[in-house]
């Protein structure tokens, strides 16, 4: 049986380091000899190793004086293996269970075989049992194997690679596979490929923090690619097919990336002189047939001209925008903020305000603004709606999200006030002032505090991470959410301790005639008490990015029966819930709610709140009314969807209840459970309430809000 060495190299891993060490040391063909390479970790990669390396036998590791890269790193592997093939596997990501017995089984008397690389966010290992491949070969066009410019999931002889000495180029950081692979490509000319053969390559979901070595700085990389095409193009003149290979690594990056990076113009000349001696090096015969575009961008670069390639990069950017922008009319109205609105000037006396991405008129945005308008301060007002027309007080001009006029209010106003983000396509311009005012406490981990992300935008933790770059306040209700807001937000501009506005309604409005005059308002029969049952969306329940589904639990026929001639129930969904409700069966005990705009006005009138995750209930909390937590997938959604940041089953001011029946009992026994909860609701309402006075709005706007007009 041949002996395969796995050379692993390693380098601050430590939240994905078993997941990989796991899926090598379980496979199916088990002679293996696994080299470990710890490159200078600073993290807790080492005592994973260690723990490894006493557990089995097969594993062998080395551990580097500082950081000396992945060529550095693999090479030494190379020289340390004494199998009779090598595999490369990256410490990040990990490969199923059979996937070396199957390219052993298939790779014949070939120097190497290829299987495929799959990107994935999850650390889920998907071990479908394969009994039967069918292997493609390439030939002439097997540099389309390597088009990922990665040695990544192949399977090499030892001595092929020793052979012809073939190993990683030790001069660069970044794209060092590319020496190695142009050598593979010269010494072979026929090459298996097996796709059922998956290796899982992990997209790291927090580039900010975690980014793996591709996800790192442009301008190195660029530096990095420019200096290793320029040797290897003298190595290799006179093989066309490699040096085809590396003019089409050099022109796709330059297309798909470096134009990117250029849309800065002052990214260009980091990198200009390194990128015009390569671009002189591609094959004229290899460019004839590329775009008119890129030809008239790549012979400026020839000829060193350094202001005719930014005049052209410039007239190019434009073309590439305007392009995108006929493809919709939003992409459009885009082109036409960041070309003209932009350049128009700032409107000190102009505020936009949004609220849950336009679906309603509610929140903290619109307390700090009726607090503005019941004071008659002196600011033009501009809400964006995703569906104009809504009744409203004040003056303020509603406009359609996404039309014209709001990408032209979003250029012109100097503040911007919304409670969830704003698009990063919008460039926050210099002067503008962006208010986040954010939308509750946090039970569920956010944004930097998850490890894997289960929701729609696998991008989640870097998109985030660019739109929070441009907030300048951020409101905090509580000192817990503070410390939250700092670490997962990484926000450290300033903090608005104040509570929450839209909780101002909760103190001012508390009154039994208010009530009387809501319930009215909502066609409440006001001989009833009111459940309210509010739950929040999951992450992994979806029709698409951005559009959750929810499949009601609560039954709603047993609450009809036991509790109807005293409660009805009003249901609010979470707003990024977009599948509606079917409770017309049950017209006059259960009202969907899901589409009024404020909620703080439905815990006014209500007696009982019914939850599960969502923040909703430290705000109700104000109101010192008894809360039940229907939690029917808690294990399922602590565990692996998102996970929380404090014990709910020892610290939520109410019951954890799984069933229809025992949220009913509760309901039947509410005086008894609020006797049960009372110690532990006041030590929530301390912790969590104590900064709301009713006056945060007012505490808001006197911090901000600066009488700057002209």
């Amino acid at each position: 049986m041949k002996k395969i060495s796995v050379i692993v190299p390693v380098f601050n891993t430590e939240e994905f380091l078993e997941d990989c060490l796991y899926s090598i040391v379980n496979q199916s063909y088990s002679n293996l000899e696994i080299i470990i390479i710890n490159d200078g970790s600073t993290d807790n990669s080492q005592q994973i190793i260690d723990s490894f390396v006493e557990q089995d036998a097969r594993i062998t590791s080395y551990l580097f004086e500082g950081n000396n890269g992945m060529g550095v790193a693999r090479n030494y592997g190379l020289q340390k293996a004494t199998g009779d093939f090598i595999y490369f596997v990256d410490s990040d990501d990990f490969i199923p269970l059979d996937i070396l017995q199957l390219l052993m089984n298939n790779i014949d008397e070939y120097p190497v075989i290829s299987g495929k690389l799959k990107r994935t966010d999850k650390s889920e290992n998907n071990n479908i049992e394969i009994t039967e491949v069918s292997p493609i070969y390439y030939t002439k066009k097997r540099t389309k194997i390597f088009k990922n410019k990665s040695a990544l999931n192949r399977l090499y002889r030892k001595d092929f690679l020793d052979q012809y000495n073939i190993r990683f180029s030790e001069e660069v950081a970044y794209f060092s596979d590319i020496a190695f692979i142009a050598e593979v490509l010269q010494h072979t000319s026929r090459i298996p490929y097996v796709k059922e053969c998956v290796y899982y390559k992990r997209r790291r979901n927090d580039p900010i923090n975690n980014a793996s070595l591709m996800q790192q700085g442009k301008k190195e990389k660029i530096k990095a690619l420019t200096f290793l095409y320029i040797k290897l193009k003298g190595n290799y003149e006179e093989d066309t097919l490699v040096s085809k290979y590396l003019d089409q690594q050099l022109l796709n990056y330059y297309r798909k990336s470096i134009v990117v990076y250029f849309k800065k113009e002052e990214n260009i000349v980091d990198v200009f002189e390194d990128l015009a001696r390569a671009m002189k090096k591609v094959d004229n015969r290899y460019l004839s047939n590329r775009s008119k575009l890129l030809k008239r961008e790549i012979k400026p670069m020839r000829d060193n001209n350094l202001k005719l390639f930014k005049k052209v990069n410039n007239q190019h950017q434009m073309l590439r925008g305007f392009k995108k922008g006929f493809k919709s009319k939003r992409a459009f109205y885009l082109q036409i903020y960041r070309s003209v609105f932009t350049k128009l000037s700032l409107k000190n006396d102009l505020i936009i305000f949004e609220s849950f991405l336009g679906r309603n008129y509610s929140d903290n945005p619109k307390y700090i603004y009726e607090h503005m308008v019941q004071n008659n301060m002196n600011y033009e007002f501009v809400w964006s709606f995703n569906e104009t027309n809504k009744n409203i007080p004040g003056n303020a001009k509603q406009v359609k999200r996404f039309s014209l006029k709001y990408y032209y209010y979003m250029a012109r106003a100097k503040y911007w006030v919304s409670n969830a983000r704003i698009p990063k396509t919008l460039g926050k311009r210099e002067g503008n002032i962006y208010l986040q005012t954010w939308h509750g406490t946090p039970l569920k981990t956010l944004v930097f505090d998850i490890k894997d992300i289960h929701s729609a935008d696998p991008n989640h933790k870097k998109n985030f991470y660019i739109q929070s770059r441009r907030w300048d306040f951020l409101i905090s209700p509580n000192q817990y959410s503070t410390d939250i807001f700092r670490r997962a937000f990484q926000f450290n501009n300033e903090m608005l301790e104040y509570g929450y506005p839209r909780n101002d309604i909760l103190y001012s409005k508390n009154t039994t005639q208010d009530i009387l005059s809501l319930k009215q308002q909502f066609n409440i029969p006001s001989n009833k008490k009111v459940i309210l049952y509010a739950p929040t969306w999951r992450d992994n329940e979806f029709f698409e990015k951005g559009k959750y589904k929810f499949t009601l639990k609560l039954e709603l026929d047993k609450l009809r029966e036991e509790l109807s001639d005293e409660y009805i129930i009003i249901l609010r969904t979470h707003y990024h819930i977009s599948n509606q409700l079917d409770i017309s069966e049950y017209e006059g005990f259960a009202f969907d709610m899901s589409n009024y705009d404020d909620i703080a006005e439905l815990y006014l009138i209500t007696d009982i709140l019914i939850t599960d995750y969502s923040s909703v209930f430290f705000d109700f909390a104000n109101l010192k009314r008894p809360i039940l937590f229907y939690t029917y997938d808690l294990e399922s959604y602590r565990d692996t969807i998102r996970g929380f940041y404090f014990d709910i089953e020892k610290e939520v001011p109410g019951p954890l209840l799984k069933t229809t029946e025992s949220v009913i009992d509760s309901i039947k026994n509410i005086d008894q459970v609020q006797l049960e909860y009372q110690e532990r609701y006041n030590e929530f309402y301390e912790k969590f309430c104590k900064w709301d006075d009713g006056n945060a709005s007012k505490k808001v706007v006197d911090r901000v809000f600066k009488q700057e007009i002209d």
